[in-house]
């Protein structure tokens, strides 16, 4: 006999009708509001959900932090990407404000304080001494520097504007068969020296001797001379190194990188004690990549500068690829000129001539 199974009738509510099936949150019916229960727990995983984010701001300001204060420390990344990092080390403050303001639409006002003070201490503490005047009065001798463009639609002007410097030592770079005879005309009066060859030249108020190409690339684009300076001879460079890209391949910088592999080589077999490398070095004192001559030679402008003395691009600088480096010799002053037709700011600096010092 086969049993039959019969579905209990639903209780009567109090009014006679039928009552409702009570349905417990876990199979509640989608549309309907959920309990007491359900919304604490919502409210809970927003606040994880919160707390989350600033932590993350948190770890980006430590982040930025150790790469600011510790970047020449740290490794290579692929593409010489460190490099270009470092060229525009100084402007990475403009992060701090954006790690700030996202912590504090997260209402993570911890993570805000952090956000500030971490990234800026350690900015401080990297860049805080390009911040100050160090320039001081007095010095021997006044060197300039200035990529002038071959393009330049002005040399005439260009020509005034550093005449009006009254440099002892002029060093101009990309210089071409067209322009070149027209600089040298130009600064005749002014600099009874000179000596140019390829796409860099060199103008002097004191005699020049020795002067030559230095093989840095096939073409020339790197000279040296002797200046008979006042208390000794002082050895000038002038470097137009290889220009840099931003490519799918990351920073193109190797031409520029093996160019200065040679021009370092040059200067360390330097005989003469006091030296100075000017010129358009395509490339900041902070990029590692630079590193086997600024940790020979000195920058003027990180010496004896008021500010960072950004030259590139003229209109609107970003960072200084227009380099005066010494070595035996020290810099009272370092500052940036006036615009000139070119995209270019030209660089000065004023050093003392100390006597020669002892070989290194």
């Amino acid at each position: 006999m086969t049993a039959t199974t019969r579905q209990a009738p639903a209780a009567a509510a109090p009014n006679g009708t039928a009552a409702q099936t009570v349905l417990s949150p876990s199979t509640e019916r989608p549309g309907h509001a959920p309990g007491p229960s359900a919304g604490a727990a919502d409210a809970g995983s927003r606040r994880r959900w919160w707390q989350r984010r600033g932590a993350s701001v948190t770890v980006c300001s430590v982040l930025l932090a150790v790469s600011v204060a510790g970047h020449a420390l740290l490794p290579g990344l692929p593409g010489r990407l460190s490099s270009l990092a470092e060229t525009l080390l100084p402007w990475s403050a403009l992060a701090v404000p954006v790690l700030v303001a996202a912590a504090l639409l997260r209402r993570a006002r911890v993570a805000a304080a952090l956000a500030l003070v971490v990234p800026a201490v350690a900015w401080l503490a990297t860049f805080g001494g390009a911040l100050a005047d160090k320039t001081s009065p007095g010095g021997d001798l006044t060197l300039v520097s200035h990529n002038v463009n071959q393009d330049n639609p002005d040399p005439g002007g260009t020509v005034r504007s550093l005449l009006a410097a009254r440099a002892d030592v002029l060093a101009l770079e990309e210089l071409s068969p067209a322009t070149a005879p027209a600089y040298e005309q130009a600064l005749a009066e002014a600099y009874p020296y000179h000596f140019y060859e390829g796409t860099v030249g060199l103008w002097s108020v004191h005699p020049l001797s020795d002067a030559r190409a230095v093989p840095i690339m096939p073409w020339t684009r790197a000279m040296r001379a002797t200046v008979d300076a006042p208390g000794g001879p002082l050895a000038v460079y002038v470097a137009h190194l290889p220009s840099v890209r931003v490519g799918p391949s990351g920073f193109t910088a190797g031409a520029r990188d093996e160019a200065l592999g040679l021009l370092v080589s040059e200067v360390r077999a330097e005989p003469v004690r006091r030296v100075v490398v000017l010129g358009d070095l395509n490339g900041s004192t902070d990029d590692r990549a630079l590193r086997p001559l600024t940790d020979r030679l000195v920058s003027a402008q990180a010496g004896a500068g008021a500010g960072f003395g950004f030259t590139w691009p003229a209109r609107l600088p970003v960072v200084r690829i227009d380099q005066i480096l010494l070595g035996g010799v020290r810099a009272a002053s370092a500052w940036t000129l006036p615009a000139t037709a070119s995209d270019h700011l030209p660089v000065a600096a004023r050093i003392h001539l100390s006597p020669d010092p002892a070989p290194r």
